[in-house]
């Protein structure tokens, strides 16, 4: 008997092997229905495309890179409520802001075990957009405060 996948995730890395790597472990491991782009452009043209159930983004991508891909899908409509999670060599405090300010739902730093990947995605997948939009402004709230330019 065939199992049905869960979720449709769109991988979109410019490194190849990472995405291999990532297709087959959360293929086996998650049961997902997996699609590929190796960088931020064709990440997006699948992301309006093919509507994913939610997207995983690296940073580091030549041309529109995550954080660039990330305000994008944020700022259209038709795909502003999918969840979206980074994974990123980027493991400084303000790369995590940046992607928390720019929409991520999750923000996780390679190299993460293909179970806390799965973790990540299914906590993305439950967060709704009233928690997402109360998520952003305790931040720019936090971010204002800290940079002094609070009110």
């Amino acid at each position: 008997m065939e199992s049905q996948t869960s979720a449709t995730l769109l991988l979109v890395d410019d490194n190849t092997d990472l995405l291999n790597m990532l297709t087959l472990a959360l293929k086996t491991l998650g049961n997902y229905a997996i699609e590929r782009a190796t960088d931020g452009v064709s990440g997006l043209e699948q992301a309006v495309n093919i509507r994913p159930d939610c997207i995983i983004i690296d940073i580091l991508m030549p041309g529109l890179d995550g954080y660039q891909l990330v305000r994008a899908l944020r700022g259209d409509p038709e795909t502003a409520d999918i969840p979206l999670v980074i994974l990123t060599a980027v493991a400084q405090d303000k790369g995590q802001f940046s992607g928390f300010a720019a929409g991520v739902d999750q923000y996780l730093t390679k190299p993460a075990s293909p179970h806390s990947l799965i973790a990540a995605i299914q906590q993305a997948m439950a967060l709704n957009q009233e928690e997402r939009e109360r998520r952003l402004r305790a931040l720019a709230e936090s971010g204002m405060e800290s940079t002094g330019e609070a009110e």
